[in-house]
């Protein structure tokens, strides 16, 4: 299991592994949010905090919503607005600890463009 939190400590995430990947995306908001995706089953993410703890934020064609810590802004993770039995879930790797993601391989995604990978 692997834990990360956001800044002030509010919310945690839990994944149940190493990510065997990250992805660098350099789309509108991707870039901003300065994020570093990490991909999972969505049933096997856990996102703990008190209710009212998050605050989520869609746009376009509205079929993620990205979801951050209210107190302190980070970016704990995407997910599906309507979501099935095989929906994946986006994980902010930045939020876990250096050491936890230490040699896993990133991929830049241009999803500003093409949505292929630039490596």
């Amino acid at each position: 299991m692997i834990t990360g939190t956001c800044h002030c400590g509010a919310v945690s995430v839990e994944v149940p592994r190493k990510p065997r990947r990250l992805t660098s995306c350099n789309c509108s908001i991707c870039r901003r949010y300065g994020t570093l995706w990490a991909y999972y089953k969505a049933s096997d993410v856990r996102v703990n905090c008190a209710r009212g703890a998050t605050h989520g934020y869609s746009w376009g064609d509205k079929s993620l919503r990205f979801v951050r810590c209210r107190n302190c802004g980070c970016i704990m993770v995407w997910e599906a607005t309507h979501p099935r039995a095989s929906s994946r879930m986006g994980v902010n790797a930045r939020n876990f600890e250096p050491a936890a993601i230490e040699g896993i391989r990133v991929r830049h995604l241009d999803g500003a463009s093409t949505w292929k990978f630039l490596d």
